[in-house]
């Protein structure tokens, strides 16, 4: 399987931002290499390429938060992956939904939001 519209790093990489399906929450970021894509595509749930492990994975293998993907788009430039899933548990190793639970700032105010490290939706 080939995907010549899409540009891999020199490594060989390509960022995936993972999504749910129904409520458009940004779960995780992780890289994906070709192989990773296929095992994807052809399994139907979610793999990616550890950097600092220099191996597959397969999201949910020792979890069982396994995501199931809906659809795999590419951006406009063809390097950075959008993965739509149906998320089963959690998405972060640390045991939030998303990976995306923590504020760095809020632009629009100064104050800190309540609902700043609940990993919920900005309103």
């Amino acid at each position: 399987m080939e995907f010549p519209d899409l540009k891999f790093d020199e490594r060989g990489l390509i960022p995936a931002v993972v999504q749910q399906h129904d409520s458009g929450e940004v779960l995780m970021v992780a890289w994906m290499d070709a192989e990773a894509l296929k095992r994807t595509l052809e399994s139907g749930t979610t793999w990616f390429w550890s950097r600092s492990r220099q191996e597959h994975w397969h999201k949910g293998e020792t979890s069982g938060h396994v995501q199931h993907v809906k659809e795999v788009r590419y951006d406009c430039d063809g390097d950075t992956l959008l993965v739509i899933v149906d998320q089963e548990g959690v998405a972060c190793h640390t045991g939030a939904r998303s990976c995306f639970f923590r504020t760095l700032a809020t632009v629009s105010s100064t104050e800190r939001s309540e609902d700043a490290d609940q990993g919920l939706p900005l309103s």
